[in-house]
């Protein structure tokens, strides 16, 4: 249900920067699981370039029962971007949650208005794709902005608004990237590199999707998929317990 989402952001960042590939462990790279009712294949690709130090995506496709993509790009950290963070999430022909933002690293008003500001075009655009839900796992005022798409919906609108929405999201940020200035000073690249950390391991720690994983592919996997390739800097709880 996703593919053309997939590969029109491969073929959006190809067309724009030099993606080079990122290696990924082969067990987590691609997973099959036959639990429950449909089998569910996972299968994750990841990119980098001199603007973007990580492009990440992953698609579950589990035939009629589940469809997700989700990626996340992290910027270089000598750029003080937000991340494009996108998470649609099928589990039948009317129950689909789609989220979809550029996600700030910090809320200071002058880095929004910079950044998040030119997406209000767009959210007004695509309002009926911006419904007031609960967000139930993360503080809506951290790392998400107030121009995010989020919605419950169907496969019609999927198709017809989500992924006119999405090629004109995703284009906007590749223009943020290319128009984004570098930063020189080693004070303010520590501080994106802490600020992505953070992230990493604030969403780490809140996923609701690990419990999707465990029912597939087991907690085993699961914890190293979560830790060791989606969210790379985040160390786990008990880990960080432990120290």
């Amino acid at each position: 249900m996703y593919q053309p989402f997939r590969e029109f952001l491969e073929q959006e960042l190809s067309s724009h920067f030099e993606l080079k590939p990122r290696s990924i462990d082969p067990v987590l790279e691609r997973k099959v699981s036959e639990r429950g009712r449909n089998p569910a294949t996972i299968q994750s690709w990841c990119w980098s370039c001199s603007e973007l130090r990580k492009i990440r995506y992953t698609y579950i496709d589990a035939g009629d029962s589940t469809q997700i993509f989700n990626s996340v790009i992290y910027p270089s950290y000598h750029y003080d971007l937000p991340l494009l963070g996108i998470d649609f999430l099928t589990f039948s022909p009317k129950k689909t949650l789609v989220v979809l933002d550029f996600q700030p690293l910090f809320q200071d008003e002058k880095y929004l208005e910079k950044y998040i500001g030119p997406m209000r075009s767009l959210r007004d655009k695509y309002n009926d794709l911006a419904q007031d839900l609960e967000m139930k796992f993360y503080d809506a005022n951290r790392y998400f902005s107030k121009y995010l798409l989020f919605a419950k919906t169907d496969e019609e609108t999927v198709r017809q608004r989500l992924f006119p929405a999405y090629q004109e999201y995703v284009r906007l940020y590749i223009q943020l990237v290319e128009q984004a200035e570098s930063l020189t000073d080693p004070e303010s690249i520590q501080h994106i590199v802490k600020a992505q950390k953070d992230y990493d391991q604030y969403s780490a720690d809140r996923d609701p999707a690990a419990g999707l994983f465990n029912s597939y592919f087991g907690k085993e996997w699961s914890e190293r998929f979560l830790y060791e390739f989606l969210f790379e800097d985040a160390v786990p709880l008990v880990a960080a317990e432990s120290h």
